[in-house]
């Protein structure tokens, strides 16, 4: 993916994109790259700023606030970066992505002993949806919302 890019940067391509950048930094962050992560989610704000498309700009938010979670990071900063995510979510009536965000942040209030918090948020939005109980987000959710339980 980075030689990819790089390739693209040579050639002066504009096509990298805030959903580009955003696939680049949750590899680094599967991989424990979170400073490369990072970059990589700045350089995708960085495109939203350029270009006003906005298409990625919760997920963004909601994959800063889980490197941001690495080893000798604050939670502080991710919840504000889950926070975020769900709030430009909610702005843009995406309700696939304020699941993500959301269940991103149950996550952490979850760890944070805040069950009852994470349970009540997640729950609003988990039942918001009528159909796709099948997909990965929201058997995640759902498996999240019964340890909550």
């Amino acid at each position: 993916m980075k030689r990819h890019l790089l390739e693209l940067r040579t050639a002066g391509s504009e096509y990298i994109s805030d959903r580009c950048l955003a696939f680049l930094a949750a590899a680094f962050g599967q991989m424990g790259s979170f400073d490369e992560g990072l970059h990589a989610i700045d350089e995708g704000f960085q495109f939203i700023e350029r270009t006003g498309q906005r298409y990625y700009e919760a997920e963004l938010h909601r994959l800063k606030g889980k490197l941001l979670m690495a080893p000798n990071s604050s939670n502080a900063q991710a919840e504000k970066c889950f926070r975020a995510a769900i709030d430009v979510a909610r702005r843009q009536h995406a309700k696939s992505w304020e699941l993500r965000a959301t269940t991103s942040l149950a996550r952490l209030l979850r760890d944070t002993n805040q069950r009852d918090e994470a349970r009540a948020m997640l729950a609003e939005i988990y039942n918001w949806f009528t159909e796709g109980f099948d997909t990965a987000d929201l058997k995640d959710a759902k498996a999240l919302l019964d340890q909550l339980a």
